[in-house]
């Protein structure tokens, strides 16, 4: 996981954007009849083949489709891949990115869209933020840190960006959220995972020995091969090191960790 430079601001300015748009949103008249007339816009390509689709979109992203996705992945990197720092990192940046939407709901207090526009009448939370988002948001940064070092990390970022559009919009298209709602729910999932990095590298990395299977699924192993990689010739992020054999200055001072 990347270690950020000034992530608790960053965290910060981004849940206080997020919360000003939603409240704007919510309780003014200056944004709610262009959402809705925009949704209404969406809502006119509805077609038979088109609606399934889109409703399977949207439950991929669903609370039950991303409790299994989550397991299984975190899963995978622990048992199958013997990679415990990575499991555990992705499941809090997915897990926390993901379940910070309750917080903004709570705040917000947006209703959901008028019941007659919806093709399956939705009875959870709040509308404000859309949580099938924000979960999207989640995995794509989660699979970019996995995969930032490596030749596949413009591929992440292209298949990320389009996943969280295609859920976006399957999110208007079915009628459960409005355009602010997917707007507010990347900038919360933005604003916890910074935070979430943060913690990572001043409290959670160097505890993590202490989970139970941590080191018998590899922990010291995989610490290993990221202080290998520092030492010949990479530092975190990918940056080579500088001329005369010492890291190239990052400004953090938890550099030693940062590519973890």
């Amino acid at each position: 996981m990347p270690y950020v430079r000034h992530w608790l601001r960053n965290s910060i300015l981004l849940f206080a954007l997020a919360i000003t748009l939603g409240l704007v949103a919510a309780h003014t008249h200056l944004i709610q009849p262009h959402d809705l007339q925009l949704d209404r816009t969406i809502q006119k390509l509805r077609t038979g083949w088109l609606n399934h689709t889109m409703e399977g979109v949207s439950y991929l992203a669903s609370p039950v489709a991303g409790v299994v996705i989550l397991a299984l992945w975190s899963g995978w990197l622990l048992f199958v891949r013997r990679r415990p720092m990575r499991a555990v990192a992705t499941f809090l940046v997915v897990a926390i990115g993901w379940n910070s939407t309750q917080l903004a709901k709570a705040i917000v207090a947006r209703p959901r869209p008028p019941r007659e526009f919806m093709l399956d009448p939705e009875i959870g939370s709040n509308s404000f933020p859309s949580g099938h988002t924000a979960f999207t948001v989640a995995v794509a940064v989660a699979a970019y840190f996995l995969l930032r070092e490596s030749r596949h990390r413009r591929t992440a970022v292209v298949c990320g960006v389009l996943a969280v559009v295609l859920v976006a919009f399957s999110r208007m298209y079915v009628g459960a959220h409005y355009p602010t709602d997917t707007l507010g729910s990347v900038l919360i999932a933005g604003s916890a995972i910074f935070f979430v990095t943060g913690v990572w590298h001043a409290w959670a990395l160097p505890r993590l020995h202490r989970l139970p299977l941590m080191e018998r699924y590899g922990l010291s192993r995989e610490l290993g091969e990221g202080d290998a990689a520092h030492v010949h010739g990479t530092v975190p992020g990918g940056r080579r090191r500088a001329a005369g054999g010492g890291p190239a200055p990052t400004g953090g001072r938890h550099r030693k960790h940062a590519g973890r």
